[in-house]
């Protein structure tokens, strides 16, 4: 399963951490995973290059988190409701593939 564990403070979005394997299908072959995956891969895109908010990203052992440095200023913090948004209606559409969290810093 995939486990996505959104971070707010004062009730704005301003981290994600995501690890795990869908289990929809094999490896390389998981429609879950992917979608998850490119979802993940666009925000990052949407925040870092195209909105220029900085933040800080990184992988470990399979685990990708994102923490924006000024959640309460720009677009960004948008861009992790829809992720949020996204990746609920895929949890929704592939029962029992992502759990999906909100977490207090």
């Amino acid at each position: 399963m995939i486990r996505a564990v959104f971070i707010q403070k004062n009730g704005t979005l301003c981290g994600l951490r995501i690890s795990g394997h869908a289990g929809y299908a094999d490896a390389g072959q998981d429609i879950v995973c992917a979608a998850v995956s490119s979802a993940v891969q666009y925000a990052t895109i949407l925040i870092s290059e195209v909105f220029r908010e900085p933040d800080s990203e990184q992988e470990d052992h399979g685990t990708i988190t994102v923490m924006l440095t000024h959640p309460e200023k720009g677009q960004a913090s948008g861009v992790l409701d829809g992720l949020h948004q996204h990746l609920q209606f895929l949890s929704e559409d592939y029962p029992g593939t992502i759990q999906i969290q909100i977490s207090d810093h």
